[in-house]
């Protein structure tokens, strides 16, 4: 009597736990489910606008280049910055823009995005008149949308690395936006698997956005290219 008693209150304590266990099992796989359905409906939505030969892109007026730091936190160059770097210049060159959103963070007079890039484009030799400085680029959402409503562009070229030129076009799309993308050169090794595996939660991320509409952080008042350029 006394072992099944104990064998009772085993199963007893035992079965909760492989309830709990299986319900954890299925939002899991719940999970993974959700995000490869994301992540295939934002490739889907770039089909047929990437571009990684500066020959084949379509010419527009317009570049966003996305930002980001241009030094890692261990010190050393930041291989995402210099890629994208030499892809707008590359364009430009090209004759396949003619002016370029400069989209970043300006969190602090210390850390600025969009003037940092604008320091190397000038040094590669783009004009001053041809760049403008997007300082509430805190996302890609608020980089692509704000091309549209403070820089009155509802046409461009995304410029950043081909998973993340797919987000952005996809988030194009959403808000009635016409983008392609022209692919930076990729960063291979440890940091790059990093960097594109959280792009998978991005994505969730872009998509949760768009069903809400959200809007950037920040919009203020319009500049429009090639009324009001900066010097």
């Amino acid at each position: 009597m006394g072992r099944r008693l104990t064998q009772v209150k085993v199963w007893s304590w035992r079965k909760p736990l492989i309830a709990c266990s299986l319900t954890l099992g299925i939002v899991a796989a719940l999970t993974i489910v959700l995000v490869l359905i994301v992540n295939q409906r934002v490739m889907i939505s770039a089909e047929g606008r990437l571009y990684s030969n500066v020959e084949a892109v379509p010419a527009r007026q317009v570049g966003v280049l996305l930002g980001t730091s241009k030094y890692l936190s261990g010190g050393g160059l930041n291989p995402y910055y210099r890629y994208r770097i030499e892809a707008a210049l590359a364009l430009y060159r090209a004759g396949k823009i003619s002016d370029l959103i400069l989209s970043g963070d300006n969190a602090h007079r210390s850390y600025d995005e969009p003037t940092t890039m604008r320091a190397d484009l000038l040094f590669g030799g783009i004009p001053a008149a041809h760049l403008y400085r997007d300082y509430a680029g805190f996302r890609t959402l608020d980089s692509v949308v704000r091309a549209s409503k403070v820089f009155g562009q509802g046409r461009f070229t995304v410029i950043s690395e081909r998973f993340h030129n797919e987000r952005a076009i996809y988030l194009a799309q959403a808000y009635g936006l016409d983008a392609i993308g022209f692919d930076a050169r990729d960063v291979t090794g440890a940091a790059g698997r990093r960097v594109q595996g959280r792009e998978w939660l991005a994505r969730v991320s872009a998509m949760t956005d768009v069903w809400r509409g959200t809007q950037p952080r920040f919009l203020g008042a319009p500049e429009l290219i090639g009324h009001s350029p900066e010097q």
